[in-house]
């Protein structure tokens, strides 16, 4: 819950706290947690209520509609019936990503400067052989194209 937040940031807010709340602040700690021990009793209420009426078991994941669907209403033939299509679609997909990835790679590790298309680089990082020098750009406009 708290994965954002440093120790300054969270000494912080309990220092916060303590200037808000002041002497009552163990006592809003204590109804907070019984609320949170309230609301954890409800879901388990809930959950097992609607186990016994379904007649199976549910957890407190399952009532997520994606997972209550794939769990309690589709087989494992119909599931896969679902994917099949996909899957190849998705294979297809990952291949080219794969490509265009290796691609990328090549293009970099081409234009890195540290290896200079198999010139010698000194301690120094001098390029042994001299570079030919890039063919000056002609900025020769058409007449015609506007």
């Amino acid at each position: 819950m708290f994965e954002n937040l440093n120790w300054w940031e969270i000494g912080t807010l309990l220092l916060l706290a303590l200037l808000i709340f002041g002497d009552r602040l163990p006592q809003v700690i204590s109804e907070g947690l019984r609320m949170v021990r309230n609301l954890r009793n409800m879901a388990q209420n809930a959950t097992g209520d609607l186990s016994r009426e379904l007649g199976t078991d549910i957890q407190l994941e399952d009532l997520h509609p994606k997972a209550f669907i794939r769990k309690h209403l589709l087989s494992e033939e119909d599931e896969q019936a679902i994917r099949k299509p996909l899957q190849g679609v998705y294979d297809n997909l990952r291949a080219d990503v794969t490509g265009v990835h290796n691609d990328l790679k090549d293009v970099a590790s081409a234009a890195d400067i540290r290896s200079t298309n198999g010139r010698s680089v000194t301690a120094t990082g001098d390029v042994a052989a001299a570079a030919p020098a890039p063919a000056p750009r002609s900025h020769a406009y058409d007449d015609d194209a506007t």
